[in-house]
């Protein structure tokens, strides 16, 4: 199902839905690091199945490559399970090993490696009801950057609003809201990527 569009008043109950999410699946996670076998594999299958909607919508529903990419993915996380620090976000670590898997695909396939840092949330919806409340680990996120960065990226690529309305509403010329952004962009997604430097 496509997500849509949520008013304030589901806006609330989506965050609690996707806090709920995270919270799960991290348990899963931490019982799996225990040496907990059931909770294992429980999380992987439960992975497993957001995984192929997220590679699904990114390469198309009869792409053969999507399960492979499934099947890498579980692979890499089994590999790195040991990586995942259990007082962050287990969606955030594990939309960054997704995403890179999606990213090498693409490079080896030839194919644009553009993929967007905020696809993050496609990888937890399954139904419109948790569409806002996937953006729970971004916002997370975006409380890391200086205050400048995160309320442009927060009105710009969150509120909607344009790069227009962000200069004139905080006194600053256009270019100077998209360096802000790109930087801010830039800073998250390395530390998705478990680096502050580049």
């Amino acid at each position: 199902m496509k997500p849509v569009a949520l008013g304030a008043a589901d806006r609330t109950w989506s965050v609690a839905a996707l806090q709920q999410l995270e919270e799960r699946l991290r348990s899963l996670m931490i019982s799996a690091l225990a040496g907990h076998e059931q909770p294992y594999r429980q999380l992987l299958m439960d992975i497993a199945n957001r995984l192929r909607i997220y590679f699904s919508r990114r390469l198309g529903r009869e792409n053969a490559d999507v399960e492979d990419l499934v099947q890498e993915t579980l692979l890499a996380i089994h590999q790195r399970r040991f990586t995942y620090d259990i007082g962050r976000p287990f969606t955030a670590w594990l939309h960054a090993i997704a995403r890179y898997k999606l990213i090498d695909h693409r490079r080896r396939s030839n194919s644009a490696v553009s993929i967007p840092i905020d696809d993050m949330d496609e990888l937890f919806v399954s139904d419109a009801s948790e569409a806002a409340a996937a953006r729970v680990d971004v916002e997370q996120l975006l409380d890391e950057l200086p205050s400048q960065a995160r309320g442009y990226i927060r009105a710009v690529k969150i509120d909607g609003k344009s790069i227009s309305e962000v200069s004139t509403s905080h006194g600053v010329s256009e270019s100077a809201v998209k360096v802000a952004i790109h930087r801010g962009i830039k800073t998250l997604a390395l530390r998705l990527k478990g680096t502050d430097t580049p």
